[in-house]
């Protein structure tokens, strides 16, 4: 078999024995790590420090993992300008944090009779927001409401640790400053 050492340094071609031989030398395990090579290919490794240093890998990769939530955004069909700005910041800043938007237009009465001023109105709504989010689903009916997915452009780890980044400069700014004002009041 094929011996790689504790340190990862090429040992080279050996016997099982003695591959046994140096792991007890070393106090550690020899671990198969590729059996269907030729020859097979074994380490020489702490394989409890091992096992503990993967479930720590596996832990932070499900602490990472983000889930995408789909949130909500209700319009009517004659919103006002200011209302439709609004509704508009809310969606870029869900879109911003990596969330799914959906975009619901509520009719009433007579209003059902023009679909068409729905889709115009969505279509709208997804140019103005195209720069953060994309259109996952097209406008369609669904019963008294018309309903549009907007998919980010970020996914939500990206957007964390942008965040994360921004938040990071934020505070050695403020910390900077705060050292420039103490050192400001000390000189006078």
């Amino acid at each position: 078999m094929r011996l790689v050492g504790p340190g990862g340094e090429q040992v080279g071609v050996v016997s099982v024995a003695t591959a046994l031989r140096l792991a007890q030398e070393a106090d550690l395990d020899l671990v198969e790590v590729a059996p269907n090579s030729k020859p097979p290919v074994a380490k020489i490794m702490d394989y409890g420090k091992y096992k503990y240093e993967a479930a720590q890998k596996a832990k932070e990769a499900r602490r990472n993992q983000a889930n995408t939530v789909l949130k909500e955004v209700r319009f009517r069909l004659k919103i006002d300008t200011h209302d439709y700005e609004t509704k508009k910041k809310r969606a870029i800043g869900f879109l911003s944090a990596g969330d799914k938007v959906k975009a619901m237009i509520l009719f009433r009465g007579r209003e059902q009779s023009r679909p068409e001023m729905g889709v115009q109105l969505l279509q709208q709504f997804a140019q103005d927001i195209a720069e953060y989010g994309t259109i996952e689903s097209r406008p369609r009916i669904d019963g008294r409401n018309m309903v549009m997915v907007v998919a980010p452009v970020k996914n939500k780890s990206e957007a964390r640790a942008a965040q994360n980044a921004r938040r990071a400069e934020e505070k050695a700014n403020r910390r900077e400053a705060r050292a420039n004002k103490n050192a400001d009041k000390s000189a006078e």
